[in-house]
């Protein structure tokens, strides 16, 4: 019990805390262990003596008036009705505080154990509270570590510095495959703390925030502001489309973006198995947006709009010999359209109307006809 100044010091030394947390930390061990010792109902306060370096312990009883409910409830023993008070201080008047030093020494060895794991609970509480709000402020941002463990359902468990990060299979690449070594870049999409388990992250590699969070990494007028990504469509593993623009007409967003020779969009794609990376500039205009957003198809016209409930929808004019580039394979052409412009996306062909669903079945039913006869 001496020396608990040297003790606090070194605990602030060896975890990385700041002194006044420590403080904060043992004085609440003090009183809890004084509670589970002493009496539960007592209110306790405790200090440290800058001079002798230990922590004073004093229970707190607060004078109030005869009959009051406090003097009835579950913290009974941290009062006094003023009746009692005067028997021992005629002088006593209501809202008075009484005080008593305890020393947790005379408690025998019970006091010194409980007393032990109130600090190592508190401390490591301290701990991962200085951990989350480390790792909170890196929500939306990647982090690297290497794979210590694979499941059975095959979530992945990543080491990142200090704690344990779970990169979910739902929340993988279709087709990616860690083993224990590897080494990871992820997303990180939330921070929890658990009292059993302590604290954790939840990783995503398939979130369209970690391909903006890859783009500012190998592009620099994106991580410097100059161009901006201002929305982004994936299916990962597959496709994705990317709208940027940039306030500078100097600046060309989409060839800073792709890089010379495609180095910059190439490096992204790589690191995510392969996936086809389109470019397209933002327009504060729907027409023009979704127009870019269908690339590679050429457009005739675009007509957007809005029913009551909110729903938006653009019905694009093009001509028939574009509108399997519209489509694409397995429709994701215009999934990823509609999903980066928030439009429903429905296709006039000159000659007749088709969605994007009907087009495609049309476009499978054509092919299987050629398949089984021939062309």
């Amino acid at each position: 019990m001496e020396n608990m100044l040297d003790i606090i010091d070194s605990i602030a030394s060896e975890k990385g805390l700041s002194r006044e947390n420590v403080t904060e930390a043992i004085k609440t061990s003090f009183v809890q262990t004084a509670k589970r010792i002493i009496n539960p109902t007592f209110a306790f306060e405790a200090d440290v003596d800058e001079r002798t370096k230990q922590v004073k312990l004093r229970q707190v009883i607060t004078v109030i008036a005869d009959g009051a409910e406090e003097l009835e409830s579950d913290s009974a023993g941290a009062y006094m009705s003023i009746s009692a008070a005067k028997e021992i201080d005629d002088e006593a008047e209501i809202g008075d505080q009484l005080q008593m030093e305890h020393e947790l020494e005379t408690y025998g060895r019970s006091a010194f154990a409980t007393l032990h794991r109130e600090i190592e609970f508190h401390i490591q509480r301290l701990v991962e509270n200085e951990l989350y709000d480390k790792y909170k402020n890196k929500i939306n941002t990647i982090v690297s570590g290497r794979v210590t463990r694979v499941d059975n359902d095959q979530n992945t468990t990543i080491e990142i510095d200090e704690i344990r990060a779970i990169l979910p299979m739902k929340s993988r690449i279709k087709g990616e495959k860690f083993k224990v070594g590897d080494v990871v870049s992820a997303l990180v999409r939330r921070v929890n703390v658990d009292k059993v388990t302590g604290i954790s992250m939840e990783l995503s590699r398939t979130a369209p925030k970690f391909l903006e969070e890859l783009l500012a990494l190998e592009v620099p007028e994106i991580k410097d502001g100059i161009v901006i990504v201002e929305k982004c469509a994936r299916i990962p593993g597959e496709r994705a489309k990317i709208a940027l623009y940039t306030n500078r007409p100097q600046i060309d967003p989409i060839g800073a973006t792709v890089g010379v020779r495609g180095v910059r969009i190439n490096a992204v794609s790589e690191e995510l198995c392969g996936e086809n990376i389109d470019c397209v500039e933002y327009s504060a205009s729907p027409e023009l947006f979704i127009s870019r957003a269908m690339s590679p198809a050429i457009i005739s016209a675009v007509s957007v709009s809005e029913d009551a409930n909110g729903d938006k929808k653009a019905v694009v004019t093009l001509p028939s010999d574009q509108k399997s580039k519209a489509i694409g394979k397995s429709g994701i052409n215009i999934r990823l359209a509609s999903m980066l412009t928030g439009y429903t996306i429905e296709l006039n062909e000159v000659g007749g109307t088709v969605t994007g669903e009907r087009a495609e079945e049309k476009k499978e039913g054509i092919g299987s006809l050629e398949a089984l006869f021939g062309n």
